[in-house]
């Protein structure tokens, strides 16, 4: 059982930033998350996509977003349990929730804040007709260990960024990569179409387009794919992984069934206060929630955590008052012991 005073469903920026807010309150955290990474869509669907309406940033990619929000929350020590989803909820005679995933962990909490974005995510599968047999035989929608494909040959399929990077980053780890698009044109980072173009120049990947892979040729495992070239020519690879990459399709999914009120697949929520649920004691912030007004940016995602927190620790710590130091003040004091002092007011004498 893992326990921690606020469970956090989903990692992605909002979920993220919530560890920052409720470290400031001495309030440790655990996040839940389907996919094997922190992140959220910043990390799996577009971590080179740059964003433009973070304070301070000009311009910052989604994955560098996650990579600076992970360091700023790195004192807090959050736990994490990734490439598990939430499945399901108990609230106990205390008023405490206990949330078990799909993978049989649980975790005890009196505070649930359910961050999830647009919700978990399901890999986008090709209409190939065979291709369910072979899933986790062969046939990956996530690569969650690159060193499964040490020496092997392997097929990616897809025009975006995940797959762009992925193929550029087997080049050196894999025997054989094969990068098919059903386009000549990609969607993907410049710089990394580039690079990719260079890596086919090299002799290092090998590029079929406009394609698509029509079959999976294989008994118990994967030993090869079809393919459909310019919409006639036939092509067959030998392969030992063939790795489609369409994106992920969200869904509410099992958090659905909680008994919360769901509006057009999103939580609705108080937010003239806390943006609390329904259900005492579960909040909802970020894109997954709504109500009237409701903007889906990363910047009000972050602005729902902040005062959600506060609710949270007064929940917590009904008889205990909490007297709000700004950062500027105060300075940061992680639970690893390390501080970052407020800088020291300077007083200028006027003669």
């Amino acid at each position: 059982m893992i326990k921690t005073d606020i469970l956090i469903i989903g990692a992605g920026p909002t979920g993220l930033f919530t560890v920052f807010e409720a470290g400031l309150l001495k309030l440790k955290c655990h996040l839940i998350d389907a996919l094997p990474q922190p992140g959220g869509q910043c990390s799996e669907i577009y971590p080179k996509k740059p964003i433009y309406d973070i304070p301070a940033y000009p311009e910052i990619l989604a994955g560098d977003l996650t990579n600076k929000l992970l360091e700023q929350i790195s004192s807090f020590q959050p736990g994490f349990t990734l490439g598990e989803r939430a499945e399901t909820i108990e609230k106990l005679e205390d008023d405490t929730f206990i949330v078990t995933t799909n993978k049989g962990t649980k975790h005890h909490a009196p505070i649930v804040a359910i961050a999830g974005g647009l919700g978990s995510f399901e890999p986008r599968k090709p209409p190939i007709p065979n291709i369910a047999h072979f899933e986790d035989a062969g046939v990956e929608y996530i690569i969650r260990d690159p060193e499964v494909y040490r020496d092997k040959k392997v097929v990616i399929a897809g025009g975006g960024d995940s797959a762009l990077d992925w193929a550029i980053f087997l080049t050196d780890i894999a025997s054989e990569v094969s990068l098919v698009h059903r386009r000549n044109e990609f969607r993907g980072a410049l710089d990394s179409v580039d690079k990719v173009q260079e890596l086919k120049d090299a002799g290092k990947i090998t590029m079929i387009t406009p394609a698509e892979v029509t079959g999976i040729l294989g008994d118990e495992k994967v030993t090869g794919v079809s393919i459909v070239k310019n919409g006639e020519e036939k092509i067959k690879l030998e392969v030992d992984h063939f790795i489609p990459l369409f994106g992920l399709s969200p869904k509410l999914g099992p958090i659905a069934n909680w008994g919360l009120d769901i509006e057009k697949n999103a939580i609705k929520v108080n937010n003239a206060l806390d943006y609390q649920t329904n259900i005492p004691g579960i909040y909802a912030i970020g894109d997954v929630n709504t109500y009237p007004g409701k903007l889906k940016l990363i910047l009000c995602g972050f602005h729902e955590a902040t005062l959600m927190c506060q609710s949270a620790y007064k929940r917590i710590h009904p008889n205990k008052k909490y007297v709000m130091k700004y950062t500027t003040v105060g300075g940061v004091e992680g639970f690893d012991g390390s501080k970052k002092e407020a800088p020291k007011a300077v007083v200028k004498k006027i003669e």
